[in-house]
């Protein structure tokens, strides 16, 4: 059974719904660079957390429509071979991730995407379930992250992934038109991307 659970970008101009279930769903939070480059990309470090995290909610991405502002749907890459990264371009909100394929199998919604406050948001998404990649946290892995992925993890990812290839789950996408990308990610250059990483804090 899932549960609507309103979206929204921090101006209002862009809005949606993502369908919840325990079953099709997995949140972390991930501590990785690229993460953390995407926020200061946007200029949004604002929706990081204390070590440098992003809030994740992994998913299908049937399972989650935009109802408003559709238009103002933004992507890049950090890399050539980086994940495709959307966000608003009317207030640089971060919406989501997704592997560089139209058919990518899940998405990852950021947090920032979801309209609630920390009680409201557990409630709606369900617990943090994992903190990852923590050997990239400012200030040194936090005591309740793992330094890469941790092992245990991967079986309910990959059976995440499995269910959404199977059912389709990459059919519809407001991401996709058509077998093709919304609009066109724009990929950010070596140098802005070096930049990135010198102006980072030191792990």
């Amino acid at each position: 059974m899932s549960s609507p659970v309103p979206l929204r970008c921090q101006c209002g101009a862009v809005q949606g719904e993502l369908d919840v279930s325990a079953s099709a769903g997995n949140r972390c939070v991930c501590y990785c660079d690229d993460c953390q480059a995407f926020a200061a990309t946007l200029g949004r470090e604002d929706i990081l957390d204390a070590w440098g995290g992003s809030d994740i909610y992994q998913t299908a991405p049937n399972r989650l429509r935009i109802t408003q502002g559709v238009e103002e749907l933004r992507a890049l890459r950090l890399g050539p071979k980086g994940l495709v990264r959307w966000y608003t371009a009317c207030c640089k909100t971060p919406v989501g991730n997704m592997v560089s394929t139209t058919r990518s199998p899940f998405i990852g919604v950021i947090s920032s995407f979801v309209p609630l406050d920390g009680p409201g948001r557990d409630a709606a998404l369900g617990p943090v379930r994992m903190h990852l990649m923590g050997r990239f946290a400012r200030g040194g892995c936090p005591p309740h992250a793992h330094p890469k992925m941790p092992l245990g993890a991967l079986p309910g990812f990959a059976m995440l992934l499995l269910r959404s290839v199977v059912t389709g789950g990459h059919i519809p996408s407001p991401f996709v038109i058509d077998g093709a990308w919304r609009v066109e990610p724009e990929l950010l250059s070596p140098e802005a991307r070096a930049k990135l990483s010198a102006a980072a804090p030191t792990p």
